[in-house]
């Protein structure tokens, strides 16, 4: 549910004046960013920050600059935010935490994970115990350093600067606004490649392209303690990947230029490799019974086998893999991990080239097997080659220094089981039902026992007869009155989660409801507003109305003789030449044979007033829906207008102002006339229901258009993305069933999500919302001509 800012105002009136305008400026920007307990977070810490009495401007800049920190990696960092500002208060002054919070949301975009964020606020904490006198030159040189450095290279270059600066405070500010030597010989020698921040929105492309399907892509600081870097790791379905590569060069600085793997290549292998494992393995596997060295071995062929898989779809991939292994050294293997990485060249480059007789066995036993479609493969291979190992003069495995040498394979957790996280379990625990109990009770029982006369359909339980027992006094039944019939039973779908690729079956219940009614002298008045809107119009839908019988002459085969065509022929007969032999014509029905729904948002937000102006968002949404209904009802294409918002996934409200059926009269104005926004947006849900409506109709051409002010979002949804991609999915699903999706959105800031939701060429981005009840019904008339 929306939070109001009129809720807040005690919180408020300690704010000073100009922080309360600025915040009233941006409050509908923060309603759409922020969840109901974001937005609570958020107004607290605009007052804590008051408190401190470090002046206006950080209060001022803190409520301008949060929503785009949220926007970019969640709103769960705003309460560390706040801490470490109050934290740091005591060690710097006012203009410095300003500056802390001003450059947030670009070290919020640059570094892409709320994780690495924390990490990034510990950073500052290191800077104000040890350099204080370089933080805002820092600050204000952020963007290049973040463009260069990886979130760890920025804390080395920083821990070097205070450390040789410790007692120069001159030497400090030259230092950390880049104006010394030493600032930029450690910031070339911290210098990563290939940033993760510049190639993410290309992997994604790539792994879409490449597999079929979405991978979630988590940057993690690879080389905030070290320059070696983490391995790629998969965790809860998430890829995660060191935030920089440098360029691979397996000889070192004598490596070929042709031989130099770029950062992106390296990037690619490895979320490829992991991609693998995600597509080919399909359960872990049991650590029981098992050693280290049998572990470490069966990882080994574990990876080979998700590769083979790959390569046999994807050939190209066996070489882009192969050129990153270290090149294969045939001297006496001094440790378990030169046998093992050995081991792991050989599986993949299938050449037998490597004398080593464990590695052969290995090899030969993998080529032998001919379904690699399970793991279990992997498990009794590893076990038999552990066996053999006994006889061989190597020190024991050591799981710290005997890894894989390929920087892009990852650390395997995802093969084996994990009793901290049992993904069945959880799901299974989400998935229970919440359905309305209806209970069937005699006259008496009704009469003696209800004690609540306005139970409707969104009680838990509700009593009905299975006879309507009439009234006289009050001309109703009993049902009417106490546990009143619900429009429909309530319908529960699927809902798309993109972390772990999985549909959660029956995760939102749809509950239609009775759209009260409004006065008609409001749609009246809408219509009297919009005179020359609709003088224009008129002759678009004169124009589009169907014309009854249409005539298609010249066809060999139809409904009757051409006159004019066949006394052609005949003279051409006549004249020795060829006839045409298309002397027939055809009657055809000039019918429009399209079905088309409006689907309305009717959250919260659309109660908002247009900036400016003295109506509201929904006014203009009713006064387009007004127009568009008419010009529909003038050209006879059946219509039917829906809306709806949500109260989290179970109270998902679904309201039929008028169905395809029903006419377009008094009962649906009156409806619509009484619309009223609240609660959320859960739009892919929405979109299911829908939709199932709009394929019972028996018309070829079915389009779905979506009105909306905002993305998709519900209060109990914290992650910004996940009803994005679960919409996306809906829109996919019903462009299979042949439904168009089409969206007019009503928000300045909708290009960054709405075309990866509805498609390049479907949708529409209303600047001057002013413009919506001309711009609609335009718009329709366009698509379906």
């Amino acid at each position: 549910m929306a939070i109001h800012l009129e809720e807040y105002q005690e919180l408020l009136e300690d704010l000073p004046h100009d922080a309360q305008e600025v915040l009233q400026a941006s409050w509908q920007e923060a309603a759409r960013v922020f969840s109901s307990r974001g937005l609570d977070n958020y107004l607290k810490g605009a007052v804590a920050l008051h408190a401190l009495g470090r002046g206006e401007e950080l209060v001022v800049t803190y409520i301008q600059e949060m929503p785009e920190v949220a926007r970019a990696i969640g709103e769960d960092v705003l309460p560390d935010v706040v801490n470490f500002l109050l934290g740091m208060a005591s060690k710097t002054s006012g203009q410095v935490l300003t500056l802390i919070v001003a450059t947030a949301p670009l070290a919020a975009e640059r570094l892409g994970d709320e994780e690495l964020f924390r990490k990034y606020l510990n950073v500052l904490t290191i800077m104000l115990a040890q350099a204080s006198r370089g933080l805002r030159p820092m600050l204000e040189n952020l963007d290049r350093l973040l463009t260069q450095l990886t979130l760890g290279g920025l804390r080395r270059w920083v821990q070097w600067g205070a450390q040789a600066y410790k007692a120069d405070f001159d030497g400090q500010v030259r230092y950390f606004s880049l104006q010394s030597p030493d600032a930029l010989s450690v910031l070339q020698s911290e210098r990563k490649g290939t940033l993760f921040v510049d190639v993410q929105r290309r992997l994604n492309i790539y792994l879409r392209a490449m597999w079929g399907r979405d991978f979630f892509l988590r940057p993690t600081a690879g080389d905030y303690e070290s320059r070696e870097g983490l391995k790629p790791y998969i965790e809860h379905y998430q890829i995660h990947i060191a935030d920089a590569y440098d360029d691979y060069r397996p000889l070192g600085e004598e490596t070929p230029a042709e031989d130099i793997v770029s950062g992106v290549e390296l990037y690619r292998a490895a979320a490829n490799h992991c991609a693998a494992h995600l597509v080919f393995t399909g359960a872990p596997l049991s650590m029981q019974m098992l050693n280290t060295t049998q572990m470490a071995i069966i990882e080994v062929i574990e990876d080979a086998r998700v590769e083979e898989l790959a390569c046999r779809q994807f050939p190209g991939m066996r070489s882009a893999w192969l050129s990153l292994h270290p090149p294969l050294d045939v001297r006496a293997p001094q440790t378990m991990g030169d046998l093992l990485n050995r081991l792991a060249r050989a599986l993949l480059a299938q050449d037998g080239r490597d004398p080593d007789p464990w590695v052969q066995q290995g090899v030969a036993l993998f080529q032998a097997e001919v379904d690699l479609s399970t793991n279990q493969v992997s498990w009794n291979i590893g076990v038999e080659l552990a066996h053999h190992l006994g006889q061989m003069p190597l020190p024991e495995f050591n799981p710290r220094t005997d890894t894989l040498r390929a920087l892009y394979r990852d650390d395997n957790r995802t093969v084996w089981e994990s009793e901290e996280y049992d993904e069945q379990e959880a799901l299974e625990a989400t998935w229970q039902r919440q359905q309305q109990v209806r209970k069937k009770v005699s006259v008496m029982e009704m009469v003696n026992e209800v004690n609540n006369e306005f139970a409707g359909d969104d009680a838990e339980e509700v009593w009905v007869l299975e006879t309507p027992f009439w009234l006289d006094q009050e001309g109703k039944t009993i049902n009417e009155l106490e546990g009143r019939e619900p429009i429909a039973d309530p319908v529960h779908y699927h809902e798309w989660d993109y972390q772990i690729q999985l549909e959660r079956p029956s995760w939102v219940t749809v509950l239609e409801r009775r759209p009260k009614l409004g006065e008609l002298e409001k749609i009246e008045q809408i219509i009297t507003d919009h005179k020359p809107v609709i003088s224009r119009l008129k002759f678009l839908i004169e124009s589009m109305i169907p014309q009854g019988m249409q005539r298609i002459r010249r066809v060999e085969d139809g409904d009757e003789l051409d006159v004019n065509a066949a006394v052609r022929a005949m003279i051409d007969i006549r004249m020795g030449q060829q006839p045409d032999t298309r002397i027939m014509m055809r009657y055809k029905r000039n019918l429009r044979d399209l079905a088309v729904m409006v689907l309305l948002d009717m959250s919260e937000s659309s109660n908002d007033k247009v900036r400016g102006q003295d109506y509201s968002v929904m006014d203009l949404t009713r006064a387009a829906t007004v127009l568009l209904s008419d010009a529909l009802d003038r050209i006879g294409d059946p219509f039917a207008l829906h809306g709806f918002c949500s109260d989290g996934r179970h109270d998902v409200h679904y309201y039929r102002f008028k169905d395809f059926d029903q006419p377009y009269n008094d009962l649906a104005k009156a409806r619509l006339a009484a619309m009223h926004g609240s609660y959320s947006t859960r739009m892919g849900a929405a979109l299911r229901h829908a939709g199932s409506l709009l394929k019972q109709q028996p018309k070829n051409k079915k389009i779905l258009f979506v009105i909306t002010d905002g993305e998709p979002a519900d209060n109990d949804v914290r992650d910004p993305q996940y009803l994005r991609y679960d919409t996306k999915r809906a829109v996919e699903e019903l462009t299979r069933d042949g439904i168009t999706t089409y969206c007019l959105s009503l928000d300045p800031h909708a290009d960054q999500y709405v075309s990866r939701i509805f498609g390049a060429k479907n949708f529409t981005v209303l600047d001057q919302v002013e413009r919506l009840p001309e711009k609609l019904p335009m718009l329709y008339m366009g698509l379906t001509r």
